[in-house]
Parts: C-alpha cells; structure tokens; sequence
C-alpha cells in the first residue's frame, strides 16, 4: 500500500483501510491508496499550522524562488508523472504530459509575481497621522482537488495559496490521489520547509468534511460540481472560512454565419472531445448559424468521426476511457434521454465494440442535432464525450440560448464581425469568453464562474487577493 505525505514524510495510515486505485482503461489495480482517519486528517492541519509562522515570515521573493526550484524539479520528472496520471485517471499520455506542463507553468508564474504582493501608505487628514495597508497570508489552507484535472487544477491552488505565505493541505480525489502525493513529495524536497504542504487520501466524507469543518483551516479552494460546491459552502458557513469555487459549466459556443468554419469545426472537436469531455471547461453546446449549419456539421462530423479511441498509453490514443463506470452510465442516459426526445445521432452514441474495450469505461464520442431545449444534455452538465448542436437564426437567438443556463463558466463566438463578437464578449453571461480562439486558459487571466459555476478567481495575480488578508494599520506620531 502507498502513503500519503504529511509533514515532509510519507505516512502509512493506522487505520490499514485502503482503496485501490484502478486504471480505467483496462480495470488493473495501479496501486492502493490508505484512507485516512480524521485523526489522522487533524495531524495534518496541526503540522501546516505549525509550519505557518515560519513559512509566513518568509520574504515573498524567497518564497517564489523555492516555487520556481520546485517548477523545475516537477519538470525534470514529466515523464513519470505523466505515466502515472494516465494510468490513475485514464487520459491519454499525451494529455497528460500537457497537463503536467500546465502544473509547471502554473508554479512558474506565481513564483514570479514574488516581488508583487504589496500593501499601501496612505496621508491621513488627521494631523500627525499616517496608515498602512498591509497584505497578511491567512494561515492553513484546504485545496480539494477533482479527479479530471488531478494536477493542474491542484497547481490553480497551490501557487497563489504558498506564494502568499499560507500553508496547504491537499485532498486529492479518491480515484487520482498518487500523482498529487508524488507531486507534493517533490515539492518539498525542492526546498518547501516540512508541513508547509501536506496530501491527505482517503473518503470526501470523512477525511475532507474534518477540513471543511476544522477551525484551525482558513481557507478551501474548491472545484468540483456544482451541488457539491453548495456542500462546501454550507460546510465552511459554519467557521466563516473563505472559499474560492470553481464549479460546474455548460460552456455555449456560437458559430456565426461569417465564422472560419474549418478553425470553428476544429475547436469544437478539440474544445469537447480533450480529455473524454471531462472538463468543466469544455464546450458542451453549439449554437450555428441556420445559413452555415450544414457546412458545419458536415465538417464535425467528420473530425468527431476520425478521433481514435482507446487505452491512453498507446500512442495513436486520442480519447481514453471515461473515468469510472458511474460516470458512463451517467452520460449513456443522457444520450439515450435525449434520442426518446427525437434528437439525431450523427457520430457515435454507443460504446465502442472490440475485445479491447471490454474492461474499461469507453464510450464514443458522440455529435447530437435535432435536441430538444429541455433534454437531459440541454440543461445538465455532460461531463463526457458528447456534444450537442443546434440551428439558431441570428446572434440574439444564439445569445439567448446560451445564456438559458444555471451555468456560466466560459464561452466562445467564432465571427469575422468586431461587432457581433464585442456584442457576444459583453452579453454571454459566462467569467470567460474566447473569441476566434480555441478555449485554452492562461495563467495571466482571472479565471472564474458566473452564476451556479461558481465564485471566486483562480489564475491572474487576482487569485493572490483569495489568499491574503488585508489589514489597517494607523500610526500616530509619538
């Protein structure tokens, strides 16, 4: 059995409970994960609080470089991660060495901003008198990390979280805890003081509502869906922690008439497809142009239609396995939700046939026209390979429709019109929106929901005013 890291070391938990952790392409066991007991749980918070003077009365700048050192010794093991997190979550190596990369560029980016984090003075009216605004770490930390994106999103919350001087405790997801353990491991041998980071695996119930619950935890960084989101806010209600959620979406693409249909066709095969569709970011509905629509479909169609298939550690893979069986039966029923409503399959729509595909979560990917606006696809969250597409008249219609959601995570218009794609950037209610442009996130932009995706900013020098608390100080002349 595995350990998980705590303190600077890796622990066995007494309990002796585990949960094997299974690759989803082929069923094997990869290896078993102890599940933690809430005693063991508050150790964990109590070495991060131990750990936290000392990291936060470390000098900013000396903070970022032990990030950056850290950067490079992630980098310097990319293809072992990256083995290991296809084997744990099923994606394609491929995808994973890109998401890797994404974990690296994310450390690297807050480390730079190590000179930036700055409080204020201010004149006061008052004779004699002056004030200070200064920009204080929180304390310890919670990052509750999902199992799409098991390291870059846990990178969302451990560069802003460390650089501003707080300390962490991870919980990774039950299914994809071994490369967030691995990754915490290098980190702090690369120069992060015992404690300051610490992995804790086990049950969400358990193990991660004793970090919701904790008072001596400050913070939690959050992302995962929607209704789980609501859990977690009622959760740290009761201790006032502050939250930052990254939640569920049902990101609208429009395509307008004028559009470059070949790049639009493109993004929409990669935008859905990247990662079995298992994204919170991935383009979920299509709205096209009633003029340019045959074109475009014709054009998907047949890129949707050419994605391979299969186990992610063969290299001709270019989507993997659902990631368990619950989230394929899920998916499965909201196809078939949406055909009894008359809607048309153009690609896919059933599980892929072969000895190959015998043991995994596989499932094609799917292209549907014909939905009905109150199918399951329409207005819940596909978190898999399926995409819907729709006919719409102009760009009011188009607006309407993707705004008819509780979500509103990102967005994209493909237009040649400066016009039409002002007016979709200002009206698309959504934290993102890309235009002409494949959805793809950057570290230099605050990234966060609209609506029931959630609150808060992850990314951008933003994120570091999630973790830092700002204080006044009023200072009289002797």
């Amino acid at each position: 059995m595995a350990e998980y890291f705590v303190n600077g070391q890796f622990v066995r938990s007494a309990s002796g409970d585990g949960n094997e952790i299974r690759n989803p392409a082929t069923g094997e066991v990869v290896d078993t994960m102890p599940r933690a007991t809430v005693a063991e749980m508050r150790q964990a918070i109590d070495a991060a609080e131990a750990a936290f003077p000392a990291w936060a009365d470390t000098p900013p700048a000396r903070r970022g470089a032990i990030l950056q050192r850290g950067a490079y010794a992630i980098a310097a093991k990319e293809k072992e991660l990256a083995s290991l997190l296809s084997r744990e979550q099923g994606k394609p190596v491929k995808e994973a060495v890109l998401e890797v990369r994404r974990f690296v560029h994310t450390l690297e980016h807050y480390a730079g901003l190590g000179k930036n984090i700055r409080g204020g003075y201010v004149p006061l009216v008052e004779e004699g008198k002056y004030a200070m605004i200064l920009k204080l770490p929180l304390g310890v930390c919670g990052a509750i990390v999902p199992w799409n994106f098991p390291v870059s999103l846990m990178g969302n919350k451990l560069g802003p979280a460390l650089l501003c001087g707080n300390t962490v405790v991870v919980k990774p997801a039950d299914t994809t805890p071994l490369t967030d353990v691995q990754c915490c491991a290098i980190l702090t041998e690369a120069g992060l003081p015992p404690g300051v980071l610490n992995c804790m695996t086990g049950r969400g119930s358990i193990i991660g509502q004793e970090l919701l619950t904790n008072p001596k935890v400050r913070k939690i960084g959050f992302t995962g869906s929607t209704d789980t989101g609501k859990m977690v806010m009622r959760a740290a209600a009761e201790t006032i922690k502050r939250v930052t959620l990254e939640l569920g979406g049902s990101d609208p693409m429009i395509v307008c008439d004028d559009a470059d249909i070949d790049k639009a066709a493109s993004a929409a095969s990669s935008g859905r497809f990247f990662n079995c569709g298992q994204a919170c970011l991935a383009i979920k509905r299509v709205y096209v142009f009633e003029r340019v629509a045959d074109e475009f479909l014709a054009k998907l169609t047949a890129k949707v239609k050419r994605l391979v298939v299969g186990d992610g550690a063969k290299r001709e893979t270019m989507v993997g396995p659902l990631h368990t069986a619950a989230q394929r039966k899920e998916i499965e029923e909201q196809v078939e939700d949406a055909k009894s409503r008359g809607a048309k399959v153009l690609a896919g729509g059933a599980r892929p046939q072969g000895a190959e595909f015998q043991h995994g979560h596989f499932y094609l990917p799917t292209l549907l026209t014909d939905v009905p606006y109150d199918a399951k696809v329409s207005v819940e969250e596909t978190f898999g390979p399926v995409l819907p597409v729709w006919r719409v008249k102009d760009l009011d219609e188009a607006i309407a429709r993707a705004n008819a959601s509780i979500f509103g995570l990102g967005s994209s218009i493909w237009t040649r019109d400066l016009a039409r794609a002002t007016r979709g950037a200002e009206r698309i209610q959504a934290g993102y929106t890309w235009i002409n442009s494949a959805q793809i996130i950057y570290d230099e932009l605050p990234f966060g929901g609209m609506k029931q995706s959630g609150m808060g900013k992850e990314h951008g020098i933003e994120a570091l005013d999630h973790y830092l608390e700002t204080k006044s100080v009023v200072v009289a002349n002797p």
